[in-house]
């Protein structure tokens, strides 16, 4: 998959450097992986989970990339990366839009 943007990922481990690793490791996975369909993204992410039109990944030690994808593309585009906390935050405000 080609992944857009690997920049969202290295601007959120400046900030948060312990995120490097997990994020390298993520951003590997991905970039080496083929998928079609969702069910595929589970194969190789078991945690990754649907929210709307966008796929959001467990990355470990308690971060989330958020992401839309083109399988037709072969594309991911990275929209957020976030901590938990901000996570859940952007998650609240996504079902208060989905249930207008």
């Amino acid at each position: 998959m080609h992944i857009i943007s690997r920049k969202v990922l290295v601007d959120f481990w400046l900030r948060h450097p312990h995120a490097k690793k997990p994020m390298e490791a993520w951003h590997k996975a991905a970039e080496q992986a083929s998928w079609g369909t969702f069910a595929d993204i589970r194969n190789t992410f078991n945690s990754a989970d649907k929210a709307g039109e966008f796929v959001v990944f467990d990355v470990g030690a308690g971060f989330r990339v958020i992401a839309v994808i083109h399988f037709n593309r072969s594309r991911v585009y990275l929209r957020h990366v976030f901590s938990h906390t901000d996570y859940d935050d952007w998650n609240k405000q996504q079902r208060k839009r989905s249930s207008k």
